[in-house]
């Protein structure tokens, strides 16, 4: 085994590790390999074989980090799409992620679940003005739009969040 052998071996194992821990965007193995002293070359090299082997697959990591953050976190979608920018994912490849999530619970779905659980048996209806603009704040932040925000909070039924209680 030569020397440039050798460390793509260790660049492969050290990759196998960081995927063992969670799902990684290639940009970010990439990223985390170069962190550890590996050079361009021998990093393209492992990240084209992993890519090979199926174990680096950006559309099936965009997929299930959307999900993550739109089921288990209730984020709306410029949260969504931000978090996968900063992870390396392409425009078109974020584009189809959320839209894969929005069809199993939409933006509104996600938005209203976590205003069930922060609000809990409140009605919005009654709730003064400094607690809708904190809550909106909050939704915004979340990454939900202002006009879906601001929708909800201006509802007159209390079933808006109170639904079946």
């Amino acid at each position: 085994m030569t020397g440039d052998d050798t460390l793509q071996e260790k660049a492969k194992q050290k990759a196998f590790r960081l995927l063992a821990v969670r799902a990684r965007s290639e940009k970010e193995l990439k990223s985390k390999l170069k962190e550890k002293g590996f050079d361009e070359a021998i990093v393209g090299k492992v990240t084209e074989r992993l890519r090979e082997l199926k174990y680096l697959d950006d559309r099936a990591f965009a997929g299930q980090w959307a999900r993550n953050l739109g089921v288990n976190k209730l984020f709306g979608d410029r949260k969504i799409a931000l978090a996968l920018r900063e992870k390396g994912i392409s425009p078109p490849l974020i584009e189809e992620a959320i839209a894969g999530l929005r069809n199993e619970i939409s933006e509104t779905e996600a938005m209203m679940t976590w205003v069930r659980k922060k609000v809990k048996s409140q009605s919005i209806v009654k709730m003064d003005g400094g607690y809708k603009r904190r809550l909106a704040a909050s939704l915004m932040g979340k990454g939900f739009p202002l006009d879906l925000i601001f929708d909800t909070l201006n509802r007159s039924k209390e079933e808006c969040v109170n639904d079946g209680e």
